[in-house]
């Protein structure tokens, strides 16, 4: 059974940083595609970043130049390393493992088979 569990999330000031944490089990990020969406109140899920299983990385625009998606293989965790945090990045931040094994990243919340519960981000103005 595919489990993931992230962390990390809280409330900071504008400007202020985060790094969320996503621990697989059942399922290797060195063999699967691993991404992170969000979801704010009364809006649909989007896309935030995503990580290939060789490390090819993929932001959306609204967090380039802001936020780095890597990985740790040996603790089979993704993190989403967060600065210059603003009030527009508050949601709730989830966690996705790619499903066909391919290792290819998708932009699209169907490439990923398994999410895990989430962690809020709220930013303070």
């Amino acid at each position: 059974q595919v489990q993931l569990v992230e962390s990390g999330g809280g409330m900071v000031q504008t400007g202020g940083s985060l790094r969320l944490s996503c621990v697989a089990s059942g399922r290797t990020f060195a063999s699967y595609a691993g991404g992170w969406f969000r979801q704010a109140p009364g809006k649909d899920r989007e896309f935030v970043a995503a990580i290939s299983s060789r490390d090819r990385t993929y932001y959306a625009d609204s967090v380039k130049g802001r936020f780095t998606i890597s990985k740790d293989i040996d603790k089979n965790t993704v993190y989403l390393q967060m600065m210059s945090l603003q009030p527009e990045d508050t949601a709730v931040y989830f966690c996705g493992i790619e499903g066909d094994g391919w290792g290819s990243f998708y932009t699209t919340s169907i490439g990923y088979d398994t999410w895990g519960h989430g962690t809020q981000v709220t930013v303070s103005s």
